[in-house]
């Protein structure tokens, strides 16, 4: 029984243990690629933040801060779940323990992405960028980016109507 009780307790430390790798590419703002032991590349999709996609505007500028940020450094993540394209997504630590999601929410580029999240200091962090208009909440029709997605898809989907018919 003990020995059940001890592998319960570690079960989430053996499924979330934190790994390191060297940044070397950054496709967005919130996807980077890292050259991990054995020359092994992984992609990561950040935990928590949804930043502007690259037709969007401040999609050029989140990857920019983000590049900034890590590129070419070590990191340290701890991976939370796969995403639906199959990438990790994960937490992403740089510069002895600063959050990359959390410094993209408070630079202002990125969206708290509260549909994947519990940490609700993310949010205020987002209320405070768009308060004192950092970033992209300069833009007064600043689209989040899941809603700029789904545009997307519906645009696509009517040409694909139009196309057929």
């Amino acid at each position: 029984m003990k020995r059940l009780m001890l592998l319960s307790l570690l079960f989430p430390v053996i499924m979330f243990s934190q790994t390191s790798g060297k940044v070397i590419k950054i496709s967005d703002g919130d996807t980077i690629t890292l050259l991990l032991k054995g020359n092994e590349q992984k992609k990561l999709r950040l935990a928590e933040v949804d930043c502007p996609e690259s037709g969007q505007p401040f999609g050029k500028n989140a990857k920019q801060f983000t590049s900034a940020q890590v590129f070419g450094k070590t990191v340290k993540f701890i991976e939370t779940n796969k995403d639906r394209y199959g990438r990790s997504v994960a937490k992403v630590y740089y510069d002895n323990g600063k959050y990359l999601s959390k410094e993209l929410i408070k630079a202002g580029m990125g969206w708290w992405y509260f549909s994947y999240s519990k940490d609700a200091s993310l949010g205020q962090l987002q209320q405070n960028a768009q308060r004192t208009k950092v970033g992209l909440w300069q833009d007064v029709h600043a689209m989040a980016p899941w809603e700029y997605r789904k545009m997307k898809r519906e645009q696509r989907s009517k040409k694909y109507q139009v196309a057929k018919n």
